[in-house]
């Protein structure tokens, strides 16, 4: 199935660090879709779907109603989603992601971690080019699943990958405009749902770095992840195995 992201092995491209840093991020998606398409999760798939992650991620429930409530909150400032684009140093492309209230201060941080470790911030469409972003899904079934024939059936829904780890959940990748129709079949087919978001892949050849050189890159990865704005960051670095 096309290149079959032969990227696998180094698809972590993000490292949210500690529990706290990943319930902020997945709050503020929450209050995103909150915000775009109800605080009613029956009537929300990708509220709904954001509820589940952060169930499986052990978020406390009071941490997912109170980002809701930020939704219809006038109090709250407008969470926007910005994407920056640059290149860090020995050529490395990323993509950055972000959840702000103030693209002022956000695009001030990102560009200075830019500068300090030998990069440059980017103009829109400088390396988006170089990422595919795909839908991803995680599920289980409580039967066993034809892995194979699951694809083939799941094609027409705009799947491109699918495959089932060592610990049994199968995983789903499509396109990103699928989200919707891929979500609907996972829970008409009576599959429990553990997660479904968004991700970004590079569809280049990926840079190996000789480990001397990775100092700053690693110093500019961590750096970015740090930023409360920050979602994601993505590279086309090759990683370590």
């Amino acid at each position: 199935m096309g290149r079959a992201f032969e990227f696998r092995k180094e698809r972590k491209f993000k490292r949210w660090g500690n529990m706290a840093r990943v319930f902020t991020r997945l709050g503020k998606e929450i209050t995103i879709a909150a915000k775009q398409g109800g605080t009613d999760p029956n009537g929300n798939p990708r509220l709904r779907t954001l509820m589940q992650t952060a169930k499986s991620e052990n978020m406390p429930k009071e941490n997912v109603e109170r980002a809701i409530k930020k939704a219809v909150d006038k109090d709250q400032g407008d969470y926007k989603e910005v994407v920056y684009e640059g290149y860090g140093p020995h050529g490395i492309a990323f993509l950055v992601e972000t959840a702000t209230d103030n693209t002022n201060r956000t695009v001030a941080n990102v560009r200075s971690y830019f500068n300090k470790f030998g990069g440059a911030l980017g103009t829109s469409g400088s390396v988006e080019f170089m990422f595919d972003h795909k839908c991803v899904f995680k599920m289980k079934s409580d039967s066993p699943v034809d892995i194979d024939e699951l694809e083939l059936e799941l094609i027409d829904y705009g799947v491109d990958e699918v495959f089932q780890d060592e610990d049994g959940v199968i995983n789903i990748y499509g396109e990103y405009t699928s989200f919707n129709n891929i979500q609907k079949y996972i829970e008409e087919k009576g599959y429990e749902m553990v997660s479904g978001g968004f991700e970004r892949f590079p569809n280049v050849d990926l840079k190996t770095v000789a480990p001397e050189d990775r100092v700053e890159l690693d110093k500019l990865i961590e750096k970015l992840e740090e930023d409360e704005d920050v979602q994601n960051v993505y590279h086309n670095m090759a990683l370590d195995e």
